[in-house]
């Protein structure tokens, strides 16, 4: 993580203040990407947010271009709402604007991330369908899905989360997938946790994918 960390700041400072600042207003169209992340605030995941800012910076400085849409929302105890959306962007063809909406992008985390209260369940499911529903009204080219969790979903009394993901064109990726006390005791937990949402996203006909070495250098790659 120290590695990535030291990447992350690198590319994204160079990004912030080398870029030429040709603000002649040219239509550049991008690569047409969407990346939706997904934060797990319940209990003790909030103190693992701090690393998740690491990851938001790199894709801010390294794999996201003019045209490409990035937001960043929580998992929470209902997370199938707009409320849930910390911040959305989608990047200007003009380096100027594009820094300023990066540097926006990176304070608006910053501060939630400072301020989130840790949430009594965890509502993944309703996340993940909040940002198909997204990633299908921008439209974009390539649709990908990023969830931070430890995947242990926990619903209040009464929520219903049984249906069938659509996912066909979109690449699921899970990070920083950490192991729950419960799983020190029973690792099948752990394993079934992974396999069984694995299962959800292929049946939807959609692509997954779990990291959890962050120092890869192909982890985050888009």
């Amino acid at each position: 993580m120290k590695k990535l960390l030291a990447f992350v700041l690198t590319s994204f400072c160079l990004t912030m203040t080398s870029c030429s600042d040709s603000d002649t207003g040219e239509v550049n169209t991008g690569t047409g990407r969407g990346v939706y992340l997904l934060l797990d605030t319940s209990g003790t995941y909030t103190k693992e947010l701090k690393k998740a800012q690491q990851i938001i910076n790199y894709l801010m400085g390294t794999e996201l271009g003019p045209g490409d849409s990035l937001v960043v929302a929580r998992i929470d105890s209902g997370s199938f709402s707009e409320k849930d959306i910390v911040a959305k962007v989608t990047f200007d063809a003009r380096p100027s604007v594009s820094n300023k909406q990066k540097k926006v992008f990176a304070e608006t985390v910053d501060k939630f991330v400072k301020t989130v209260r840790g949430s009594k369940y965890t509502d993944i499911s309703g996340g993940l369908l909040q940002a198909i529903e997204y990633l299908n009204e921008v439209g974009v080219a390539e649709k990908h899905v990023l969830i931070y969790s430890d995947l242990k979903e926990e619903l209040p009394k009464g929520f219903v989360r049984d249906m069938n993901f659509t996912l066909k064109g979109f690449k699921v990726r899970a990070l920083n997938v950490t192991k729950l006390r419960t799983d020190n005791v029973n690792p099948q937990e752990y394993l079934d946790r992974l396999e069984d949402w694995q299962v959800r996203v292929k049946q939807g006909g959609g692509e997954w994918i779990v990291v959890n070495d962050m120092e890869r250098e192909e982890a985050l790659a888009l």
